[in-house]
């Protein structure tokens, strides 16, 4: 054999070769063309992955030629490989006999492609350690320039085309058969291969995508994120995880959600050939977390609503706590509408079956715009009456209790409007509309029901407001009912009074409480003040008052004494609460230690009874705040009464103290509510209403103006009742006392008393009845008393005749037969008077009778008709 020129290429390797000629470039061993130009591989080609080694094997059979990727594969340097016999230097020995033919084939001109073991020598050398491998060579027979055989050698290690063949398969099998999108995408951003998947999604077949840029499956701008997203994934590195792109898969209007995961593909030396596209549908994960959301967002809605409305017993807060909820984290604009009938106080409005009642407007709330809106059709001012057409959807919505949607109008700016019914025990009360305008969702199935649930807790908020205010205003009117109507007028008394409810003066409704005051008029120019607090609110608690305030008029005309007024009453007052009334509270004031507070109402009471003749004033006191005197050109002070116990206790006697009152002192009963709330105790409260009392002298109703704007701080919840009176003497020149012997001619002296101070009264039309009267009275004093008889009249607003005696025994009228003489006395006086009774008194009796005065319009009766009436 000829030799073999000792480099067959410029190169090295052979593979440099190889891979130029791939690249585009000239073979080796051959001249390039004219104008060519060499090109060179990237770096991590292929080849570099692959590690391809090569050698050349001369005529002889030995090498002549031996790479460096050689000496790295096989462990054998060139300076040692070159000349040897390869069969012979590391071919196994059990197959060098078949080699050797193999090899002489080869030489012949044959090519071959097969895998060969080979055992790398030992040697200092070498530097091998004996071990064994397998390469994939490639021979191909070539000549030199004598024309003498050779062959080129293009050896693989067999480990690395495996893990090739293994890499390959798995990415296939990944890429393939992947439930989720997978796209190859080059350094243009260009589709290079997409899997099944991706393709059933965007139809065509695999190949169809190739070439394809984002442009192609998305809207514009969102193509221009994802791109640019991209081209920094391929600058940098950078992986980027769960990037949500949106858009339409062809041939649909459905918007589709998508999750992408990028990063940057390398070839096996580390280059980087691209970006990795793994896509996931996530519309219906994202359909699911909006659902859950919305849900989230609607139980936290409830949890407010639930918090907020229904704070406060009035109507109309009420309703506007329902839209403060609801706008605009549920809608953009709200209305309320309540029939007027139940807003008056009817049960059932006419009309109310229908829906075609009237409403009224007491709600509404815009986030967009400050008039008031319907939903459909003209506006409706806030406070305006109004009724919806009978087939109109909101008359509809109020005729079967089931919500409707408002179709909106043309060009308006509301699209979308829920008319909902407010729906409490199984009635009707009103109707809620939410409205949402162009650019937000219209509502849908949750929005509805969320709607009838807000409108549902609303309801039954308002119609406990309803029913709280049609219990109030009863209590109310009952309340007022029993106190004293107008302005009271008492002998020897200037009077001024104050009642005001709670709340009052801040507008907000508030229960209805037992405070009271009255003035009762007593025989003999006295007057009882009283004043007083049933403990508790409500309707029962102004029936209590109710019957508190009856049982001391009763008690009060019968002409007790204070303490034994506030004794009989205190056992009236443990029997308001029992089940067995008047008679457990008998039975309670004989056990009274065994008496159940709890079944009984307490309350406070201050009883004061005036003379205005004596101008001295008796109090008892029943748990109640003291009275406040306030003498000519003295300070205010508060007078010492003991409290005593609250009625309905039981078990304490009452104590009663005797004040002389001077002649233009003021004299003030009042309720706690005038001087205690929450923000200012007791105290504070008892210091500014004495402080109040600066100017006594002036008029009576200007005092209790200032009186209560001075307080006006200091009200609270609670009612107050305001009792200011002034005293006004009897003038001694209205006043004729008498003391006359037990003897028959007093009667006789005892009638020209009466008749000389009438006429200097200039009262000569009462002489003539008022002599018949004293005769009788006298009389009777004679015949059934005991001891001196004083006579005494009284002149004021009418005329008081009163005789006294020290007996015990109360007359008794009786009906007279026709055949007795006598008993017909007391009958005439009470023929003749306005008024007459008796009084027990520390000493024994009073017998009194009252005349009104003659004014031209008050006629009197003639006393002889009188007597042919009594037969």
């Amino acid at each position: 054999m000829s030799e073999i020129p000792a480099k067959a290429t410029e190169s090295e390797d052979p593979s440099d070769g190889a891979r130029a000629e791939a690249a585009g470039g000239t073979p080796a061993g051959e001249a390039p063309p004219a104008g060519a130009m060499w090109q060179s591989s990237p770096p991590g080609s292929m080849y570099d992955y692959i590690k391809v080694a090569s050698f050349s094997i001369g005529p002889d059979g030995h090498v002549d030629q031996w790479s460096l990727r050689a000496e790295q594969l096989f462990g054998i340097p060139a300076a040692q490989a070159v000349g040897m016999d390869p069969i012979e230097a590391f071919v196994d020995p059990d197959l060098r006999e078949q080699s050797q033919r193999k090899m002489a084939e080869i030489l012949d001109g044959r090519e071959w492609t097969g895998v060969v073991p080979f055992r790398i020598p030992d040697g200092e050398d070498g530097g091998g350690h004996g071990e064994e491998g397998l390469a994939e060579v490639y021979v191909m027979p070539t000549r030199t320039a004598e024309g003498e055989k050779a062959a080129v050698c293009i050896v693989v290690d067999v480990r690395t085309l495996r893990r090739i063949e293994t890499d390959l398969a798995a990415s296939q099998a990944i890429f393939g058969q992947s439930p989720f999108g997978f796209l190859l995408i080059d350094a243009d951003l260009r589709v290079r291969r997409a899997n099944q998947r991706f393709a059933s999604i965007f139809g065509g077949t695999v190949d169809d995508h190739r070439g394809k840029g984002v442009h192609d499956y998305l809207p514009r701008g969102e193509a221009e994120r994802v791109a640019a997203t991209l081209r920094r994934v391929l600058d940098t590195g950078e992986s980027i995880t769960d990037m949500h792109v949106t858009g339409y898969v062809p041939d649909s209007d459905e918007r589709r959600h998508w999750s992408v995961n990028l990063y940057r593909v390398h070839s096996g030396s580390g280059r980087p050939i691209g970006i990795a596209w793994l896509g996931v549908d996530i519309t219906a994960r994202r359909a699911a977390a909006r659902e859950a959301a919305a849900a989230r967002r609607n139980l936290a809605m409830l949890n407010e609503a639930g918090a907020r409305i229904g704070n406060s017993l009035d109507l109309e807060t009420t309703a506007r706590e329902l839209l403060d909820v609801v706008v605009p984290g549920f809608c953009d604009l709200a209305t309320v509408d309540l029939y007027q009938g139940l807003l008056a106080g009817d049960e059932t409005p006419p009309g109310l079956a229908d829906g075609s009642a009237e409403l009224r407007r007491v709600a509404f709330a815009s986030a967009v715009s400050d008039a008031p809106f319907t939903g459909t059709g003209a506006p409706v001012p806030l406070g305006a009456v109004h009724h919806y057409p009978f087939n109109s959807p909101c008359a509809d919505a109020l005729r079967t209790a089931r919500p409707q949607a408002v179709p909106g109008e043309d060009g308006g700016l509301v699209h979308s409007t829920l008319a909902v019914p407010m729906v409490a025990h199984d009635t009707v009360v009103g109707l809620a509309q939410f409205s949402r305008t162009k650019g937000s969702e219209p509502f849908g199935e949750r929005d509805r029901d969320l709607a009838v649930e807000l409108a549902a807790r609303a309801a039954v908020c308002i119609d406990n407001a309803r029913l709280y205010r049609r219990e109030h205003e009863r209590a109310l009117i009952l309340q007022r009912s029993l106190l004293p109507p107008g302005d009271p007028e008492a002998s020897g008394l200037d009077i001024a009074c104050r009642y005001l409810p709670g709340n009052a003066n801040t507008g907000r409704p508030s229960e209805v409480g037992g405070d009271w005051f009255d003035v009762i008029e007593l025989p003999g120019h006295r007057t009882a003040l009283v004043v007083g607090d049933v403990m508790g609110r409500g309707l029962r608690a102004a029936v209590a008052m109710g019957e508190l305030r009856t049982a001391v008029r009763t008690l009060a005309l019968l002409d007790l004494e204070p303490a034994e007024v506030l004794s009989q009453l205190d056992e009236i007052a443990r029997g308001l609460g029992a089940p067995g009334g008047v008679q457990q509270a008998t039975r309670a004031a004989r056990r009274p230690r065994e008496a159940d507070l709890s079944e009984v109402y307490l309350a406070t009471c201050i009883y004061a009874v005036y003379d205005s003749v004596t101008r001295r004033c008796t109090f008892a006191n029943a748990g109640h705040l003291p009275p406040v005197l306030v003498e000519p050109g003295e300070a205010a002070l508060m007078l010492d009464v003991p409290p005593g116990m609250p009625l309905g206790v039981g078990g304490e006697p009452f104590e009663e103290v005797e004040v002389e009152l001077p002649e233009g002192a003021l004299l003030a009963l009042y309720t706690d509510g005038l001087v205690e709330s929450r923000d200012h105790p007791l105290d504070e409260g008892l210091q500014a209403f004495v402080g109040a009392l600066t100017d006594p002298t002036r008029p009576l109703e200007d005092v209790c103006d200032q009186v209560l704007h001075t307080l006006d701080t200091h009200h609270g919840e609670d009612d107050i009742a305001l009792l200011m009176a002034r005293v006004q003497g009897l003038p001694a020149e209205s006043v004729g006392d008498w003391t006359l012997p037990r003897e028959p001619r007093s009667v006789g002296r005892a009638r020209e008393y009466a008749r000389a101070q009438l006429i200097g009264w200039d009262l000569e039309p009462l002489v003539d009845t008022t002599e018949l009267l004293v005769s009788e009275l006298v009389t009777n004093a004679l015949r059934y008393g005991e001891g001196e008889i004083r006579l005494r009249l009284l002149l004021d607003r009418t005329l008081v005749c009163e005789v006294w005696d020290s007996g015990l025994v109360q007359p008794r009228r009786r009906r007279a037969r026709d055949t007795d003489e006598g008993g017909r006395g007391l009958q005439l006086v009470g023929l003749l008077s306005a008024a007459w009774g008796s009084r027990r008194t520390p000493r024994g009796k009073t017998v009194w009778f009252e005349l009104p005065l003659p004014d031209g319009e008050n006629g009197l009766t003639d006393p002889a008709e009188a007597l042919l009436s009594l037969f």
